[in-house]
C-alpha cells in the first residue's frame, strides 16, 4: 500500500477524533433540542387543555345562573394576561356568540383547538369554541436554543480536536523516541538493543521481537565477517602455494619431468580452489531459494548403497565398516541426496574410531518426513559446537589440522540440501556416538519400506569390528 493512501498516523487519529467529537456533540445537541421542543409542545397542549376546562366551567355556571351578560365579562376577564390567546365562540346557526379583542394569530406559529361548550340557554344546542394560541415566542426561543446548541457543538468539537491533537502528539512521542533509537543503529552497533522501559505496553511485544531480530542479525553479521575471513584464508593458502611454485619455476630452467611434477602440484591446488568456488556458488543458489528437482525415488537405501560403494576404498583404508539400515521411498532430488550422503559418510570416515562401524539410518520422522542419519563412534563433540557444525568453514578443531584436505563446507552443503527438500539438518553427540544427518519432506510415494541392512566391511584391516548400531 502506498504512503499517500496511509498517511500520517497522528493526523489520522486527530481527524477521526475531531470527527467523532463533532458527531457526538451534534447528536447530544440534537437530543437536547428535540427534548426542548417536545417540552414546549407539551406545555402548550397542557395550557390549552386547561383553558378548555375553565371555559366549560364558565359556561356551566352561566347556564345555571341564566346570566349571559355576566358571562361576557367573565370571558373578558378569562383572557386578561393571556395576550397570546384568542377565543371565538359560535352559535349553532353560525352567528358569533363571543369574540376576543385580540386578533387571532395566523400562519404556522399558531395552535388551534376546536371544541363544544354547553349553551347558557338550556334549550339551545351546544356552542362551538375555537381557541387559538400564538406560539411565535416559543418558536423564536426554540430557534435561539438551536443556534446556541449548534455553536456550542462546533466550539466543543474544535476544543476537543485541539486537545486530541495535543494528546495524540504526546501519545506518539514514545514511538518517535523509538524511531530515533532505530536510526542510531548501524552495522557496527548491532550489539545495542532498543530500550523499552519508557514505552507503552502495546509496543513492548514489538520491541522484544525487534531486539530478538537484532540478536539474530548480530550473529549473522558476525558469521558473515568470519565467513569472509575464512574464505580469504582458504583461498590464500593455495594461491600462495601456486605463486611460490611458479616463481621457483621461473627462476631457473628445469627439465620436463620436474616441470610436469610442478604443474601437477599446481593443478591440485587449482582444483581445490575450483572446488571451494563451486561449493560457494551452490550455497549461494540454495540461499536464494533454489528448490530440489524431485523425481520418484523408490529406495533411499539403494541411493545410500551407491554412495557407500564410492567410499569403499576410503572406508577400507580407515579400517571402518559401513551398513545401511532402514529404507524409505518418495520424491527426492537423487543427485543432491548423493552429494549430502557423500559428505556425511566422508565426515564420519574422518572422525570414526578405527575398527568401528559407520551406520546410515533411514527412518520416517513423521508421516510426510524422512530422517537420514550417519552414525559413527569416535570422540564426543562438545555441546557448544553442535549448533555451529553446519556453519560455513566452521571446524570444531581450531588448529585446522586437515585444512589442506577439507575446506569446511561439507556440512553446510548438507544443511542447504535439507532446506531445499523442506527439511532441517540434524546433529547429536553423546557417549562417543555422533549422529549427523538431515530430514527430507517426502511429497509423494513416502511409504516406509521394511528395514534392511547393507553391510560394507573394511578390507585387510586385521581387526575385529566394534559394531554399535
Amino acid at each position: 500500500m502506498s504512503r499517500s493512501r496511509i498517511g500520517s498516523l497522528g493526523r489520522r487519529l486527530s481527524y477521526w477524533l475531531a470527527l467523532q467529537s463533532l458527531v457526538g456533540l451534534v447528536v447530544v445537541c440534537a437530543v437536547v433540542y428535540g427534548a426542548t421542543q417536545l417540552a414546549f409542545l407539551n406545555r402548550q397542549s397542557e395550557a390549552m387543555a386547561q383553558k378548555q376546562t375553565q371555559l366549560q366551567h364558565l359556561l356551566i355556571e352561566a347556564a345555571r345562573d341564566g346570566d349571559t351578560r355576566a358571562l361576557q365579562h367573565k370571558l373578558d376577564d378569562f383572557l386578561i394576561g393571556h395576550e397570546d390567546l384568542s377565543l371565538r365562540i359560535e352559535q349553532p346557526d353560525g352567528t358569533v356568540f363571543y369574540r376576543s379583542a385580540a386578533s387571532p394569530p395566523t400562519g404556522s406559529e399558531a395552535r388551534r383547538l376546536r371544541f363544544e361548550l354547553p349553551s347558557p340557554l338550556s334549550a339551545s344546542e351546544p356552542l362551538t369554541a375555537t381557541l387559538m394560541l400564538d406560539t411565535g415566542d416559543d418558536a423564536a426561543l426554540l430557534r435561539r436554543i438551536g443556534f446556541t446548541l449548534m455553536a456550542a457543538a462546533l466550539a466543543g468539537a474544535l476544543l476537543v480536536s485541539a486537545g486530541g491533537f495535543l494528546l495524540v502528539r504526546l501519545g506518539l512521542r514514545p514511538l518517535h523516541q523509538l524511531v530515533e533509537q532505530t536510526r542510531r543503529l548501524a552495522a557496527d552497533t548491532l550489539h545495542r538493543r532498543l530500550d523499552g522501559s519508557s514505552q507503552p505496553e502495546e509496543l513492548e511485544p514489538m520491541i522484544a521481537q525487534f531486539n530478538e531480530l537484532l540478536g539474530r542479525l548480530e550473529q549473522a553479521y558476525e558469521r558473515l565477517e568470519g565467513f569472509n575471513a575464512d574464505v580469504a584464508h582458504e583461498l590464500c593458502t593455495p594461491l600462495a602455494t601456486l605463486i611460490s611454485s611458479t616463481e621457483l619455476a621461473l627462476r631457473k630452467s628445469r627439465g620436463a619431468d620436474e616441470l610436469r611434477e610442478m604443474l601437477g602440484s599446481n593443478l591440485e591446488e587449482l582444483q581445490r580452489v575450483a572446488g571451494i568456488v563451486r561449493d560457494m556458488l551452490f550455497l549461494s543458489q540454495a540461499d536464494r531459494g533454489a528448490a530440489a528437482r524431485r523425481v520418484p525415488t523408490p529406495s533411499l537405501a539403494a541411493v545410500a548403497q551407491r554412495v557407500a560403494d564410492y567410499h569403499e576404498a576410503a572406508l577400507a583404508d580407515a579400517g571402518i565398516g559401513l551398513r545401511v539400515r532402514g529404507d524409505a521411498a518418495g520424491a527426492f532430488d537423487t543427485a543432491l541426496l548423493q552429494r549430502a550422503l557423500s559428505n556425511l559418510i566422508a565426515n564420519a570416515t574422518r572422525y570414526a574410531r578405527r575398527g568401528t562401524l559407520v551406520q546410515v539410518d533411514i527412518a520416517a520422522a513423521r508421516a510426510d518426513e524422512v530422517a537420514v542419519r550417519v552414525v559413527n563412534l569416535g570422540d564426543t563433540i562438545a555441546p557448544e559446537h553442535l549448533p555451529r557444525l553446519f556453519d560455513r568453514f566452521y571446524r570444531s578443531d581450531p588448529s585446522r589440522s586437515d585444512a589442506d584436505r577439507n575446506h569446511g563446507l561439507g556440512l553446510s552443503i548438507v544443511a542447504a540440501i535439507a532446506r531445499m527438500h523442506g527439511g532441517v539438518p540434524l546433529a547429536e553427540s553423546s557417549a562417543g556416538m555422533t549422529a549427523i544427518g538431515l530430514t527430507l519432506r517426502a511429497e509423494s510415494g513416502d511409504a516406509t519400506v521394511p528395514a534392511t541392512v547393507h553391510p560394507v566391511e573394511p578390507r585387510n584391516t586385521g581387526q575385529a569390528l566394534n559394531v554399535r548400531a
